[in-house]
């Protein structure tokens, strides 16, 4: 699609510097962009980039000036990237429908609007919303909830009983509801402890490929509004995330740990169970979370402690070696021989 500078600068409340009827058609990073795209510049090293490119225009925030290329001038651009790549490149449409090869229990209930895929399989009383797209291969399970604008990807499993709020988004490989990990020893062996809970994902929950959130014992595994987990995550049974939370990938977050609000789990991190995570948390990359983290907390390591301690402690381990050459040097002064000592 194509806009001019000034429509671009009306969605995102922006102000053109230079020809407002400048077209512009596509969006890219400087060292890709051609002839006619809007590119976007936040350091000065961006924008001197941006300005030898072929671009006609470049997003910016900040103090920039121009005398090549067009302008246009928002409080941040990077959420004004955000906004505008829909615009440039909208979602794939979804026709209404139900493909030949689709298996639909005859009690499932699925709006008009809503597609079903090739080889898609529909189990008894699920219900699919207005405008929801399952794409092929993938599996609905019976007592299944989906709402509005839900958007299953190739190959996505969701067990009985789950439950999906509006513009959930779920990617290629994800699996809802499978059975948590629940054993208990009985006379030798492991004897399975049955989850017949269920799983909600609630509106805007986006989930990257090949992740799985499993199904609690009794009650509900609950991933609050608004929440986006990365590939390769593992949520267990019984977790409680909270809204808007950001969960890199690689994490694991174990059984009956509930994480608050506006919280964030950096890539290849661990979370043991039954643990409470506070409100607005950063947990740092390959962390390991041993222990309940108050709101507000910034923590790092295995285990993990408040971020300033642990990188304090990886100084000190780095300043080893010379410590321990200098305690031989004044052993060595003092005639003391490490076996003495």
């Amino acid at each position: 699609m194509s806009f001019t500078a000034n429509q671009i600068a009306e969605l995102v409340c922006g102000e053109v510097v230079g020809d407002g009827e400048t077209t512009l058609s596509g969006f890219a990073a400087a060292e890709a962009a051609q002839a006619g795209d809007l590119t976007f510049a936040e350091k000065e090293r961006h924008f001197a980039a941006a300005e030898e490119s072929q671009a006609a225009a470049i997003l910016v925030s900040g103090s920039f000036e121009s005398s090549a290329k067009v302008l246009i001038r928002v409080g941040n651009a990077r959420i004004a990237m955000a906004r505008l790549l829909p615009h440039f490149y909208p979602p794939d449409v979804h026709a209404a429908g139900i493909h030949p090869s689709a298996v639909v229990a005859a009690t499932a209930r699925i709006d008009p609007t809503a597609h079903i895929g090739p080889h898609v399989m529909v189990g008894e009383n699920a219900v699919i919303g207005a405008r929801s797209a399952v794409l092929s291969g993938s599996h609905v399970g019976r007592d299944c909830r989906l709402g509005d604008d839900v958007v299953l990807h190739p190959r996505v499993v969701i067990y009985p009983g789950s439950r999906l709020g509006h513009r959930v988004i779920l990617h290629s490989g994800v699996v809802i509801g499978s059975d948590g990990f629940g054993y208990i020893l009985d006379e030798g062996v492991h004897r399975k402890v049955l989850q017949v809970g269920n799983v909600i994902l609630e509106d805007d929950v986006e989930i990257g490929a090949n992740s799985t959130v499993d199904r609690a014992a009794l009650d509900a595994t609950v991933v609050g509004r608004g929440t986006k987990i990365d590939n390769l995550v593992h949520i267990a049974h019984n977790v409680q995330l909270g809204q808007h939370d950001i969960i890199m990938g690689q994490v694991g977050i174990a059984g009956s740990t509930t994480v608050g609000d506006y919280s964030i789990v950096a890539s290849q991190s661990g979370i043991a169970g039954h643990l409470k995570i506070g409100r607005e948390v950063i947990i740092r990359a390959k962390s390991g979370i041993m222990r309940d983290v108050p709101d507000k907390s910034s923590i790092l390591g295995v285990p993990a402690v408040p971020e300033k301690q642990c990188k304090r402690q990886w100084l000190a381990v780095q300043q080893l070696p010379t410590i321990i050459r200098r305690v031989k040097a004044m052993e060595k002064s003092l005639g003391i021989t490490p076996e003495a000592s």
